[in-house]
């Protein structure tokens, strides 16, 4: 599912989500650990991973490219929580919610 250059990341492949609202249902699912374990093995291939995609027309990603765009997305997803929170809910927000109406990529 993913470029070979980025086998590693395979074990985290439950976070290749298409949705922002699945990103988001995933991080709330998640634990501090599993975040934190899929944030150090993805971040430090952020750089290539953005550079193996920018290869490719955004409107026309082959499916290894299109996944490994998605695990990226997650990776903002859980940013956040990892380095500022350290929880996976945005702090004093109560059951404040905002929903995503329109997705930045087909």
């Amino acid at each position: 599912m993913l470029p070979a250059e980025f086998a590693a990341l395979k074990p985290y492949g439950d976070w290749i989500l298409a949705t922002e609202p699945e990103r988001y249902a995933k991080r709330l699912a998640s634990s501090m650990e599993e975040m934190q374990a899929f944030y150090d093995a993805a971040f430090p291939l952020l750089e290539d991973a953005i550079a193996y995609c920018d290869k490719f027309p955004l409107t026309d990603l082959p499916d290894d490219a299109k996944a490994l765009m998605h695990l990226m997305q997650s990776l903002v997803m859980v940013s956040f929580p990892v380095e500022v929170w350290k929880q996976a809910r945005v702090p004093d927000s109560g059951a404040a919610y905002c929903d995503l109406i329109v997705e930045p990529v087909i």
